[in-house]
């Protein structure tokens, strides 16, 4: 009887934990004690003599800083809030323990990453005005007195933002960045290049960007209405934005991965360089309507040659690991028709067109391994046959993702049915919403997803490395309509890449949401369910 009655209580007093420990992603362990310490002008942040650690302790002194108006130190070794390295192996790369005692405030971790992700633990722990960018008065700065150990479960956890339909400039492409960190995710996806615009500066080719990133005019609308709006659009990274951009992001511990789209969505390429498509006396330009165009690269050696020029820059800028190709909708129309790539896919041995696309993607697997990275693509570089050392970006549904995995392939989840947020997030019939491309991803939706299939094996779920939130932008104009899109499923997707399977719910989700939104207020995001105009126009008003 003692027994039911103990476990009863503990029951009790786990939940009563969680109501005050609203932290998005969901940690592994929480244990909740009585009392709470109070954050004064006194406090030092202490961190070991290590330029990584250094630099989290600056990071958050910075903010506590900023928010409570008191001017908070940082110290090398042991302070009143200490980040200490710790030697549990069970913390991996970027996991950690946080505690909060009468004595003061304690993050352990294996890495500075791991310190970083149990800093934003700590934030959230905070009275939701901390996120704030100026000091907050008549707030009372105390952490409750807790102990969490917390652990991801997947190692890749991503977003995607597509800035070749509309692009975002750099400053909302930082704040993306701010938002990834905060969720604990870890990959910036950066979708660069495609049939309405070239974004990226590439030295080697210069018209790339002064033609390939202009179009003539936008859809205006939805696609079917096949409307224009008759006003001439572009912009491009310079390359120096771009370091930019990557230094910002590796300072809160984010991969930018850069994608470069081959063989097909290559208009605005073409558009610059027209002797690299299957009709190179054709005068080509930079794509005006949504959708895929039958235009592709013609897998010539001088077309090779540019693409691994063009890659080579790419690898030059990013340190990632991964470099993306697309790989995707490719039309074989031009192949199929074209007496050149018939004689290549006879002399080659392939078996069609499909084949073709599999040697592209061979060669360029094979020239992105020589320089010591890792190829990635989207679910179509299966067709043909899949290359060696490749990545799978599974998106239509996770029957690539399975099928990759179980021939030992490693796989990024992010299917459309669950993980695209360019699709409504609300029926549009029963409230009025901003335009979007179609389809139905309700949060709920986006937090129910499994990354690892039932149908694999405890082995081949290995190579589920996790998932990805992506947003495409043919009806996403501003950096304010972006993050309308993506958050607060950005936030759910967070939590499906962090979270056990076991320890996920989604009614605990959404009241913690609640709190999170406060968060999110202050630190300015258009979140879905923020207020906005009457015109629901795609400015929303400053939050305070």
């Amino acid at each position: 009887m003692k027994r039911i009655l103990f476990t009863i209580l503990c029951s009790l007093w786990f939940c009563t934990a969680w109501s005050q420990v609203s932290i998005i992603p969901k940690p592994t362990q929480v244990l909740l004690a009585k009392g709470e310490w109070t954050l004064n002008s006194k406090a030092k942040i202490g961190a070991p003599a290590d330029e990584k650690w250094t630099h989290v302790a600056d990071m958050l002194s910075s903010q506590l800083s900023k928010a409570t108006g008191m001017t908070l130190k940082t110290v090398k070794g042991k302070g009143d809030i200490s980040f200490v390295v710790s030697g549990d192996a069970s913390l991996g790369e970027e996991g950690y323990r946080l505690l909060v005692t009468p004595k003061g405030i304690t993050i352990q971790s294996q890495t500075a990453r791991g310190a970083f992700y149990g800093m934003q633990s700590l934030l959230q722990l905070l009275p939701a005005a901390v996120f704030s960018d100026k000091a907050v008065a008549d707030i009372k700065w105390v952490v409750p007195y807790v102990t969490i150990k917390d652990v991801p479960r997947y190692g890749y956890r991503g977003l995607m933002l597509d800035v070749c339909r509309h692009f975002m400039p750099v400053e909302a492409v930082k704040k993306y960045i701010d938002l990834i960190a905060l969720h604990k995710q870890n990959q910036f996806h950066w979708h660069l290049t495609d049939d309405q615009g070239w974004r990226i500066e590439i030295k080697k080719y210069p018209e790339l960007t002064s033609i390939g990133s202009k179009r003539a005019e936008t859809m205006k609308g939805h696609y079917t209405e096949e409307k224009y709006d008759k006003t001439p659009y572009g912009g491009f990274y310079t390359q120096e934005q771009i370091k930019e951009v990557i230094k910002y992001a590796e300072d809160r511990f984010v991969n930018v991965i850069p994608e470069i789209e081959l063989p097909g969505h290559a208009l605005a390429a073409l558009a610059a360089y027209p002797q690299l498509g299957n009709n190179p006396d054709r005068i080509y330009k930079v794509g005006t309507r949504w959708g895929v165009y039958d235009e592709v690269f013609m897998p010539r050696e001088e077309t090779l040659q540019f693409l691994e020029n063009v890659l080579s820059e790419v690898i030059e800028l990013f340190p990632s690991k991964y470099i993306h190709i697309g790989g995707d909708e490719c039309p074989k129309t031009q192949w199929e028709e074209s007496r050149f790539a018939q004689d290549l896919i006879k002399k080659e041995n392939l078996k069609d067109a499909h084949g073709l696309q599999s040697y592209v993607v061979k060669r360029i697997d094979k020239f992105i391994t020589a320089k010591g990275r890792r190829m990635i693509g989207w679910d179509e570089i299966l067709e043909g046959g899949l290359s060696p050392n490749a990545t799978v970006m599974s998106w239509r549904g996770i029957d690539g993702g399975v099928t990759a995995a179980k021939e030992n392939h490693d796989v990024v989840m992010t299917p459309t049915t669950h993980n695209y947020f360019d699709y409504y997030q609300i029926d549009p019939k029963t409230q009025k919403v901003p335009l979007a491309i179609g389809g139905l991803v309700t949060i709920e939706k986006t937090y129910s997803f499994d990354p690892t299939p039932d149908v694999l094996t405890p082995e081949q779920g290995k190579h589920i490395l996790g998932v990805q939130g992506n947003i495409w932008t043919e009806y996403i104009l501003t950096p304010q309509y972006l993050e309308y899109m993506v958050f607060p499923r950005g936030v759910a997707v967070a939590e499906v890449g962090w979270t056990t399977k076991e320890n996920k719910n989604f009614d605990d989700f959404r009241k913690r949401l609640e709190v999170h939104k406060k968060r999110l207020d202050y630190l300015g995001v258009n979140y879905y369910g923020a207020p906005i105009n009457d015109k629901f126009e795609y400015v929303w008003p400053t939050k305070k």
